[in-house]
């Protein structure tokens, strides 16, 4: 029987994606001095993470590239799945964050400042999706530096 390793790739970036989000909002939490250090999340974005599957090819296509130009890639990619994801949910009255309040927001749905955890869960991303150890990348790994 053949696996399916799209849905297998999509379910591991969707569960990363909770679990990056649960971490990050929960230090928010310590940094406000809240002592449950609650963390949170919405069922809306395990598919939104979970896109990041999408990417496989875009990192095969890129493995020869230093390790900083392909950051700056996913990163904008990411922002740009948040922008169309985020627009969306907004319209239909659903969207599970809101940058408003932010300085550095583009309509309340994308942050730039944000920008390099993007850059970086983009990198980790590629490693989720094209092995740890650099199988699948053409020799190329992320050690190396490109």
């Amino acid at each position: 029987m053949k696996k399916n390793h799209g849905f297998q790739n999509f379910i591991r970036c969707g569960v990363i994606g909770w679990c990056m989000e649960i971490l990050v909002t929960a230090f928010e939490s310590f940094r406000r001095r809240e002592p449950g250090l609650v963390g949170h999340t919405s069922l809306f974005m395990f598919p939104i993470y979970g896109a990041a599957c999408l990417l496989r090819p875009l990192c095969l296509l890129l493995s020869g590239l230093h390790w900083i130009v392909r950051g700056l890639i996913y990163m904008s990619c990411i922002f740009g799945a948040e922008y169309a994801s985020g627009r969306f949910l907004k319209k239909k009255g659903q969207c599970p964050w809101g940058y408003d309040h932010a300085g550095w927001n583009i309509d309340g749905v994308v942050r730039l400042d944000y920008a390099p955890a993007w850059f970086l869960v983009g990198l980790l991303f590629e490693r989720v999706l094209l092995g740890s150890n650099g199988r699948n990348r053409g020799g190329n790994n992320f050690q190396k530096g490109g």
